[in-house]
């Protein structure tokens, strides 16, 4: 073979030049660089294969194009081995049966938009994806792949507070709504549901208990479910019978209601489980004898409710407090109970209602609601004005600002950049997207 050593080869005339003719291989032996300092056009970057890849796995090498049929089962794809930058990689969805049967990458070494994990997985339908190696910071990365989505979205732990709708009143104060609080990881791309309990309705105190306030939860894939109990409802007041005194079961217990004499004075409950923390408190009972009673207050989430004694209503227990959103707020304080004359009890701090006394007017004795969002229990009436509703719920989720991906359902308050981390905070039914 012969064999010519120059240093430049120009074109005799004119600007055009040629390299051998049609049909001829031009070839660049191993080791040699062939440098672009101009524009190169005609060259095809991607080599597209004739075979279809039928198989439950296939290697790719660089600049491939590959048509995948996933008809009868799923495929895995495994990256080229030591790319270099500006290597690309298309794979197509050659039968239109991706979202049957998806195709997983396997990274083999390399990070893919930055990540080593979780396995990239393409599952829908019809799509065609282009990827490009960047080198080895980010790796590989999509330049066409649908929406061009985050493929290896990543787990990351979230806080979690959880409170449960306050309990309404009657004459004792309404049990504030449950208190729990919980750090979990959550999965990349799982749906986590949000449920806001309402405030359970006041009782005509002579005649009826408070309601119950309803449960608050978040529930999703890869985390324990957390449900927090609706606050207990507060106890009537002068019924000959002990159980229509008594206040009611709930994540707080609600506060019992004074009776008609010290044989049938109630004494509060409280739903107090091995959670950590517990969800709250029992509510107050009732003691003593005289012309003037009072009726207790309903459980917090720190403290027992107050009992109601011959001349005071019993105060509602404390609340909790927490800095989840950045500033320490405290929440689910039990409601205070009712009194036949002046003091009634105060609501507990945290949002729980104040009790009222018996005076003259329409609204006379009307007990005041708990706070709204903070699962405060109503507090407790006496005459025509009753007991008052229990204060909604609320969930709120703490978690890092750069994991938060933007995709709520619901309406959460929003806030991002409390010390590094965005706080949503639902006060209605919704959702959030990890």
């Amino acid at each position: 073979m012969s064999e010519v050593k120059v240093n430049k080869v120009s074109p005799r005339s004119g600007t055009g030049l040629q390299l051998g003719d049609s049909g001829d291989t031009i070839t660049i032996p191993s080791g040699a660089t062939l440098a672009n300092a101009g524009t190169a056009t005609g060259f095809a970057a991607i080599d597209w294969q004739s075979t279809i890849v039928t198989g439950a796995t296939h290697t790719a090498s660089a600049n491939q194009g590959i048509w995948i049929d996933t008809t009868s089962n799923a495929c895995n794809l495994t990256l080229p081995g030591s790319p270099s930058v500006g290597d690309q990689l298309i794979f197509s969805d050659f039968a239109r049966r991706w979202g049957i049967n998806a195709v997983t990458l396997t990274l083999n070494g390399s990070k893919f938009q930055g990540e080593t994990s979780p396995a990239p997985v393409y599952d829908t339908t019809g799509e065609t994806v282009n990827i490009v190696y960047s080198g080895s910071t980010q790796g590989w990365i999509p330049i066409n792949d649908g929406a061009v989505a985050d493929e290896t979205v990543q787990n990351y732990s979230a806080d979690l507070l959880v409170i449960a709708g306050g309990g309404g009143a009657s004459g004792g104060g309404g049990g504030a709504g449950g208190y729990r609080t919980s750090t979990q990881t959550l999965t990349g791309g799982a749906v986590y549901t949000i449920t806001v309990g309402d405030g359970g309705a006041g009782g005509v105190s002579t005649s009826t208990k408070g309601a119950n306030g309803s449960d608050s939860s978040i529930s999703g894939s890869g985390i324990t479910t957390i449900t927090s109990t609706g606050g207990g409802g507060g106890g009537r007041i002068d019924s000959p019978s002990m159980s229509d005194n008594t206040g009611l079961n709930g994540g707080s217990g609600g506060g019992s209601g004074r009776g008609i004499n010290a044989t049938n004075s109630g004494f509060g409950l409280g739903n107090t489980p091995s959670t950590s923390p517990s969800q709250g408190n029992n509510g107050g009972a009732v003691t003593g004898l005289a012309p003037k009673y009072g009726s207790s207050g309903g459980g917090g989430a720190t403290a027992v409710g107050g009992d109601g004694t011959a001349s005071t209503g019993g105060a509602g227990g404390a609340g909790t407090a927490s800095s989840i959103t950045g500033s320490s707020v405290t929440r689910a304080g039990g409601g205070g109970g009712a009194a036949n004359a002046a003091p009634a009890g105060a609501g507990g701090s945290g949002g729980g209602g104040d009790g009222n006394y018996s005076v003259s007017g329409p609204n006379s004795g009307a007990g005041n609601p708990g706070t709204a969002n903070t699962g405060g229990g109503g507090g407790g009436g006496e005459g025509a004005g009753g007991g008052a509703a229990g204060g909604k719920g609320v969930v709120i989720l703490s978690l890092p600002d750069a994991n938060y991906s933007g995709t709520t359902t619901g309406s959460p308050t929003v806030a991002t950049g409390v010390s590094g981390k965005t706080i949503l905070t639902f006060t209605g039914t919704g959702s959030y997207t990890a």
